[in-house]
């Protein structure tokens, strides 16, 4: 099928030092099989709901590497490697399926006086997640590696955007000064034993132990946590599921092709001190995937808890921006 034109969005930064959000067009192709698995069938232990590929003119769309959902009516964020926010909401037909990103805006992210971030090192957002109050969707908090740290933007209509409002975090992720440093942040939901806590995941930072270290930021949930090493794969970002249970997504580089993993870790285990230890649910590698690193949780218009996986293109032609849709058996 031929690319369907899907959306809208782009910000720019004028010479005055002055946020602007400006429209772009992005187009979506529809994707109809997962590894073996057509639409509606098993893979692994989900089932393949479709996906799609985007597609911008403007080399400022590229390097989505975060995503949440942002508001109603399927609005979502990404981030970018790039310090942009790129808002938007999901389309799906008649049927359920995912078929575009309308509506969609980009946006300098700012710091915390209110401009825009000065240079690259400040600007590697990795990971997002929206942050309730009573219910609804008030900020979105965002992890940033090479410059780690961690910051809360407001919501306005679904959209962040505005001052950033610093998070504090531990003074050895503060520490890390690389490009495989925080990779994840979820917020806990209201089912999860650690409610309202926030858990960070680190890509290359490992305990004594050898495992990735992180931290969890709580009222009393708070202090080290500890995900299991794979030899091939790194944590990517994380999610959670409504009843509490983590999701983590992972992915390496495997016989020069991408690789990625999906697991599943009870919510029980998702506590201070301890050593997080998945299932996994699905594993893929080669063209069937690209450089898979956000990942979201939500229910779709029929009403069905859905995960998504999203892929950040690096900004590289030979790469994809790909949007996955999956579900979990009954």
């Amino acid at each position: 099928m031929k690319p369907v034109l899907a959306a809208l969005g782009v910000a720019l930064l004028a010479s005055t030092g002055v946020v602007q959000a400006v429209e772009v067009s992005v187009s979506a192709a529809p994707i109809t099989r997962f590894k073996e698995s057509g639409l509606d069938e098993t893979v692994d232990r989900l089932i393949f709901r479709g996906g799609i590929a985007l597609v911008s003119q403007d080399d400022t769309v590229g390097g989505l590497s975060g995503l949440a959902i942002s508001g109603p009516e399927q609005r979502v964020v990404f981030v970018s490697d790039r310090g942009n926010f790129v808002s938007g909401r999901l389309a799906y037909d008649d049927a359920g399926r995912l078929f575009g990103f309308i509506g969609v805006t980009i946006e300098p992210m700012q710091n915390s006086k209110g401009q825009p971030l000065p240079r690259q090192y400040a600007k590697d957002a990795e990971s997002v997640d929206t942050v309730y109050r009573d219910g609804a969707p008030v900020a979105v908090r965002v992890a940033f590696e090479h410059l780690t740290r961690v910051a809360d933007f407001a919501l306005t209509d679904g959209i962040p955007g505005g001052a950033a409002r610093e998070v504090s975090i531990p003074d050895w992720l503060t520490d890390l000064r690389t490009n495989e440093s925080l990779e994840s942040v979820c917020i806990a939901p209201p089912a999860s034993p650690i409610a309202g806590s926030t858990l960070l995941l680190t890509e290359e930072a490992m305990d004594e132990n050898g495992n990735h270290r992180g931290e969890l930021l709580g009222q009393t949930d708070k202090g080290p946590i500890a995900y299991r090493q794979s030899p091939v794969v790194n944590p990517t970002d994380c999610a959670f599921l409504p009843n509490g249970d983590l999701l983590v997504l992972e992915r390496g580089v495997s016989m020069l092709t991408f690789t990625m993993a999906l697991r599943r870790v009870p919510a029980a285990e998702v506590r201070p001190g301890n050593l997080m230890v998945g299932e996994t649910l699905l594993e893929a590698s080669g063209g069937t995937i690209d450089n898979m690193e956000s990942l979201a949780v939500h229910t779709a218009p029929d009403g069905e808890v859905r995960i998504l996986i999203g892929s950040d293109n690096n900004f590289n032609d030979w790469q994809r921006s790909l949007l996955l849709e999956f579900a979990l058996p009954e």
